[in-house]
């Protein structure tokens, strides 16, 4: 016997000027359970949202923040209806590009945040990481940032939850150190959150401000040079209430296993 079919309305979906009422197709059993269908159906709604978040980092990439559904649907293959079948709205599609983004970011910083070579090498590998990557995708960090003039992403979760899985990373890789050089193998409670989170802001900053004014901001290698001079001084003035005197020309030796790395 086939499974009764119940068409259901998965609601108003406000998109820039047009309201989207979307209905779903949905096979009910009588015991609740979905059938083959809703899971086919699941499959292929992610497989076409990874299309669409594809499509708008290529869109952004070559045009800048202020693109329009309709342009990241064409990139897509798809028209701006079916977008707006796959996405809530366009805050929930700018939110889910922006955590696309910060995946990205994050899989080419992670790697410059395990130490190799000396205390100096590692504080300029991790500053040139950021930075080239800034500077080679400016529309995508822009987006990232500051959202289009017309949507600002203020308060996003994304923003914020990446910036703190980067200090909190960092804080565990000074926590870890400080159990092999701090006398007791601890570091007071709080430090290494507020040292952490202290150099991340410090690089956000400034990069921020380099990456806003391109008529007035320094080279990419003073740039650099700058934050791993900045990041340095910190780093070696706030560890000497630890009792360490750290030599930036030191050998970092291996870095300490750390935990599962969080994520925005």
């Amino acid at each position: 016997m086939r499974h009764p079919r119940e068409r259901t309305a998965r609601g108003l979906l406000i998109g820039p000027g047009t309201i989207h009422a979307v209905a779903e197709d949905r096979d009910v059993r009588g015991d609740g359970r979905p059938d083959g269908r809703d899971t086919r159906w699941s499959g292929h709604r992610a497989e076409r949202r990874d299309q669409v978040l594809a499509a708008a980092l290529a869109v952004i990439g070559r045009e800048g923040p202020s693109v329009s559904v309709a342009a990241i649907g064409a990139e897509a293959g798809m028209p701006r209806s079916v977008v707006y079948r796959i996405f809530r709205s366009r805050e929930d599609l700018d939110e889910q590009i922006r955590e696309r983004i910060a995946d990205d970011l994050l899989a080419a910083l992670y790697p410059a945040l395990d130490p190799k070579g000396t205390v100096r090498e590692a504080v300029e590998l991790a500053a040139a990481t950021y930075v080239g990557w800034v500077a080679e995708h400016p529309l995508l960090h822009q987006f990232l940032g500051a959202g289009s003039p017309e949507r600002h992403p203020a308060g996003s979760r994304v923003v914020a939850g990446t910036r703190t899985a980067i200090a909190l990373h960092l804080a565990q890789l000074l926590d870890a150190y400080a159990e092999q050089l701090v006398d007791g193998g601890k570091a007071p409670a709080g430090f290494t959150l507020n040292l952490a989170f202290g150099m991340v802001g410090l690089v956000d900053g400034v990069v921020n401000q380099w990456a806003a004014h391109p008529g007035s901001r320094s080279s990419l290698d003073d740039l650099t040079h700058f934050l791993s001079d900045a990041l340095w001084g910190v780093l070696s003035q706030s560890t000497l209430r630890l009792g360490l005197v750290l030599d930036p020309d030191q050998p970092i030796g291996t870095a300490p296993e750390l935990p599962a790395r969080p994520g925005p």
